[in-house]
Formats: C-alpha cells, sequence, structure tokens
C-alpha cells in the first residue's frame, strides 16, 4: 500500500510553513503514524529545526541527482537538505522527465511509512513541482497579511497545472491562516477574504502567532513540549487534518498526549 503523501508549500516565506510540517509530523507519529518528512527547501530549516547534524550525508539533493536511493538518505525519518539541492534543481531543468524525480524516488515508501510530508520551499519553482507531481494532497499556508489572498491564488493555480498536467491524482486538502493574530482586524479580514474565495477548503483551525515558535526552533524542540499551551492549535489541525484524510483510527489517539 503506497504512502499517503503531502506537500506542504507557499507562495513565499515567513508563513510558518516549516513549523507546521515539524510540528504536524510530531503528532502523527505520537498517534502512531508512521511519517517520513522531507525536507525540499535549500535553506534547510526543517533539517536544522529536527537538530539533524549539517554533515548529515546523503541528503534529498543526492537522491533527486541519483546519486543515493532514498532509503540511504533517511536520518531518524527525516531526508534532509542542504544548499547544494539548489544546483540539483538547476540541474534538473535539462533533464527529461525532470518533474517526476521525486515521485520515482519515493517509490516504495509505503512499505516502511504511512505518510510523507514534504516541506516546499517557499517558490513554486521546479522543486515545488515535483513534490506536487509526487503527492496525494497540497496543503497551502498563508500568513495573515495584506497579499496573503495573492499568494494563495498563485499556489493554487500551481497545484491545478501541476494535476492537470502531470498528476491527475492530486488534491486541495486545504489552506491554513497560519501565524495570525485574531484580536486584530487585519488578521480577521485575511481570515474571512480566505473563506469567501476557497469556502469549505479552508481549515477552522488557525494558529496563532508566537516569538515561541522561532524559540522551539532554534533549540531544536518540538513545540509540543517547548509550549504545550500552543501546541493545542496544531493538535486542533491534526484532528481535521486526519478527518480530511479519512483516518478516523488515528484520529482517536490524539487527544492521548494533549
Amino acid at each position: 500500500m503506497a504512502a499517503t503523501t503531502i506537500a506542504v508549500l507557499s507562495q513565499k516565506g515567513g508563513t510558518g510553513k516549516t513549523t507546521m510540517v515539524r510540528t504536524l509530523a510530531d503528532i502523527l507519529r505520537r498517534s502512531e503514524l508512521r511519517t517520513l518528512a522531507v525536507d525540499l527547501d535549500p535553506q534547510g530549516n526543517l533539517s536544522d529545526y529536527f537538530d539533524l547534524p549539517p554533515e548529515s550525508e546523503p541528503t534529498i539533493a543526492d537522491v533527486l541527482s541519483g546519486r543515493a536511493a532514498l532509503e540511504e538518505a533517511i536520518h531518524d525519518d527525516v531526508v534532509p537538505a542542504s544548499l547544494n539541492l539548489a544546483e540539483t534543481e538547476l540541474s534538473l531543468g535539462g533533464k527529461i522527465g525532470r518533474e517526476l524525480t521525486l515521485r520515482r524516488a519515493l517509490d516504495g515508501t509505503g512499505e516502511r511509512y504511512e505518510l510523507v510530508l514534504i516541506d516546499c520551499p517557499p517558490s513554486l519553482g521546479l522543486l515545488t513541482v515535483n513534490a506536487l507531481v509526487a503527492a496525494d494532497h497540497a496543503l497551502i499556508a498563508a500568513q495573515a497579511q495584506y497579499f496573503a489572498l495573492q499568494g494563495v491564488e498563485q499556489a493554487v493555480e500551481v497545484v491545478e497545472l501541476a494535476r492537470e498536467a502531470l498528476n491527475p491524482g492530486l488534491s486541495l486538502l486545504g489552506v491554513l491562516l497560519n501565524l495570525a493574530d485574531m484580536r486584530t482586524v487585519h488578521s480577521r479580514e485575511a481570515l474571512t477574504s480566505l473563506k469567501d474565495r476557497f469556502g469549505e477548503k479552508v481549515f477552522g483551525t488557525v494558529i496563532r502567532s508566537s516569538i515561541a515558535y522561532a524559540e522551539s526552533a532554534e533549540r531544536a524542540i518540538s513545540i509540543l513540549d517547548y509550549r504545550p499551551d500552543l501546541a493545542r492549535d496544531y493538535l486542533a489541525l491534526a484532528k481535521e487534518l486526519l478527518a480530511r484524510l479519512g483516518l478516523a483510527q488515528a484520529q482517536e489517539r490524539l487527544p492521548q498526549f494533549a
């Protein structure tokens, strides 16, 4: 049985996307779901957040370039990234079937994992397209700011193009308003705009903004352990996500560590 693969993307940086991938991976694993996290961002922030040594090799760049098999690049259930990934993206540009490289690499992950979370780079280039072609679902992170709707629309357009041209099985799992202060009119208006445009695709959960996310990332400690009060937001998101994936059994296990 193939693993369910989710590409987590945003049109720009600063949306809290990497924190989302790290925290969801932690929750899913604690819910006894075998979860692989793939860092597809050359900045390697997800790898750092999981406290992987900078010299961890091979990386996802080695996998995409054909120098290593995916199984060899898994370190503590994470496939790390490094700055070499930027060069790999450029080299892929001239290859036939370049959009299918990651999907081919992920073949067989279902033997070991039930879920795969891909942290895409904060752009809509070839690496993100590879993630969308390899994925069953796309999850879009949006930040509460003036251009949030425009950025989400651009990301949704890329998802639709990938589905029409390369991956007909791809679906939009949802849009998440991340790092928002719902006490402000600005954040509430951003959420209203997203719901007006994307309706039920917008998650009911909103992740609160807090400096604690940056602090937990700096210390490479999951927000579940660093600030359990903030972790409640991600617990609510995980419940919604598992419901949309039809994984009711795992959903029932979530409150055990709330």
